[in-house]
């Protein structure tokens, strides 16, 4: 008996679902938007269910998308454990190495440990996604990654290997033409609730999300990435902590200028981590090569 719910269909609600919109899901899928189009409302067709509701301008899950979705990605995750298991049966190498990277670590270190990979002439598949805050841990624990860089010592206990890779520096910083900029003194309270605080958004899915660097504003605006965070506060939009290693160029050009705060701010050791029971040869490998990296 042929199943009316494919893993293609599974995989599309799944990533309309992260991404958000059916153009940005069908592009991670590397598929034209037409055909995720038809995915989905083939799969409504034979079920006889809406999945989605398309009143609004952002398609929104209805509950027998959500209920499908939840369990599909139970049976997502198990099928490419599956598909791994084998391949890494045959060779010891995985069929594919699923890497995140918290937004708030620098790419290049990861980019010179891919092309030394790459060397191996392996056929191991590399997956480089972006998650922020708790999102690294939360795409170990649903399987969407093999191994995240940057992630922060709130971890879930006993699954996880992990490596330390260094302390982040944040400083308070702001725009070199906001009124902050101006002020002789130190940053107190009172000054920052007359102007909005920028935030970086947590992409967990199914762990507790959290904040960090919060403190009373006049306003909270949150982006998805420390990048745009970063942008954000170039423009002067808001204010906030920034880390150093990522705006060390923009402090030298003068572009942000640093400031003393009274709010304190914790640098947080990040690190390395992966599945204890992950003993892939790539992910032996990029786990121990990436550590040799220098991030912060």
């Amino acid at each position: 008996m042929n199943s009316l719910i494919t893993l293609d269909a599974l995989r599309a609600l799944d990533a309309i679902d992260r991404k958000g919109s059916f153009a940005a899901a069908a592009e991670s899928l590397f598929k034209v938007p037409s055909a995720l189009t038809y995915t989905i409302k083939k799969l409504e067709e034979d079920l006889d269910v809406a999945l989605f509701d398309r009143s609004k301008q952002k398609a929104n899950l209805t509950p027998a998308g959500k209920l499908i979705l939840d369990q599909g990605r139970e049976i997502l995750i198990a099928t490419d454990k599956l598909e791994s298991a084998v391949k890494q049966l045959t060779s010891g190498w995985e069929r594919e190495i699923k890497i995140v990277r918290d937004t708030i670590m620098p790419l290049s270190p990861l980019l010179d440990t891919i092309l030394e990979f790459n060397k191996l002439e392996q056929e191991t598949e590399i997956t480089v996604s972006e998650e922020s805050l708790s999102g690294g841990w939360d795409a170990l624990h649903s399987n969407r990654a093999d191994i995240a860089i940057g992630v922060s010592d709130h971890l879930p206990k006993g699954e996880y290997q992990i490596t330390e890779i260094g302390r982040v520096d944040f400083l308070f910083a702001v725009a070199k033409h906001h009124p902050l900029a101006q002020l002789e003194r130190t940053i107190e309270t009172d000054d920052l609730l007359k102007y909005p605080s920028i935030i970086v958004s947590d992409s967990s899915l199914l762990l507790p999300t959290r904040d960090t660097g919060l403190f009373k504003s006049k306003q909270r605006i949150r982006f998805h990435t420390m990048q745009a965070k970063i942008q954000a506060q170039l423009a002067g939009v808001g204010t906030g902590f920034l880390p150093r290693h990522l705006i060390q160029s923009y402090l030298d050009s003068g572009d942000l200028v640093e400031k003393t705060c009274a709010v304190p701010r914790v640098n947080p050791p990040l690190f390395i981590g992966w599945h204890k029971s992950n003993d892939g040869k790539a992910c032996e490998w990029f786990a121990r090569e990436l550590a040799l990296r220098k991030w912060l």
